[in-house]
């Protein structure tokens, strides 16, 4: 199956280089181009795009902001959002999160990893760049008392086992990963994520990162491996 893409970056030249390599790819398809964050919102509702590769800093909207239009659009709940920038800030990734992306890659990413990115993306996986990931933990981990564990509460529909899961999906593993930390079978894994993801409402594991962010319960691990 065709995975449908919608690129949207202010610049001309980079929106032409990543349609290059993305339509280089058999099962991937270029289907629109937008140069502002509303020019995307009104074509993720038109082009019925599976990803939207999208740049943070644009004209007239951001990419934030478009990104938490789209995923808070109910006709588009199918849309997935990859952040694609040249700042890998960690102030940027988890407003990234927080709007609603699945994605974060930093625009010097290689064409084979930009392909696997979509991949995952669309089939509804998170996907972080190793660099992100630890930045991230490195600095929620930095705060005395934040004030994310006020919504510590929502954990409490989850067993011991799945919070401990919940942490190692924040720590950027993935479920091959987690079943060899916890000495369990991949699909034993996979079974546990799907059942944390509906208990808290998840739409994709992404949405698992920043819970795991906003309850603390990522200081319950240490920084993932590079």
């Amino acid at each position: 199956m065709t995975i449908r893409v919608l690129l949207a970056d202010d610049q001309a030249l980079v929106r032409t280089g990543f349609s290059l390599l993305i339509d280089s790819a058999d099962d991937l398809e270029v289907v629109g181009e937008a140069a502002n964050g509303i020019e995307a919102v009104a074509m993720a509702r038109t082009a019925r795009a599976d990803v939207v590769v999208m740049d943070i800093r644009m004209p007239e909207m951001d990419g934030l902001a478009a990104t938490r239009q789209i995923t808070a659009d109910e006709d588009l709940m199918g849309v997935r959002v990859l952040i694609l920038t040249t700042f890998e800030l960690d102030e940027y990734v988890f407003q990234a999160l927080r709007s609603g992306a699945s994605g974060f890659l930093g625009k010097n990413v290689e064409p084979a990893d930009l392909h696997k990115a979509i991949r995952l993306v669309a089939n509804g996986e998170a996907l972080l760049s190793p660099r992100a990931t630890r930045g991230l933990i490195t600095r929620f981990l930095a705060l005395p008392d934040p004030g994310v564990r006020s919504g510590s509460e929502k954990l409490k529909v989850l067993t011991g086992r799945e919070r401990e899961v919940v942490a190692l999906v924040a720590a950027g593993l993935s479920n091959h990963e987690i079943a060899e930390r916890l000495l369990v079978s991949p699909l034993t894994a996979k079974t546990h994520v799907n059942r944390a993801m509906t208990k808290l409402a998840a739409r994709d594991r992404a949405q698992l990162v920043i819970i795991a962010y906003q309850t603390g319960l990522t200081r319950t691990i240490g920084s993932p491996s590079p």
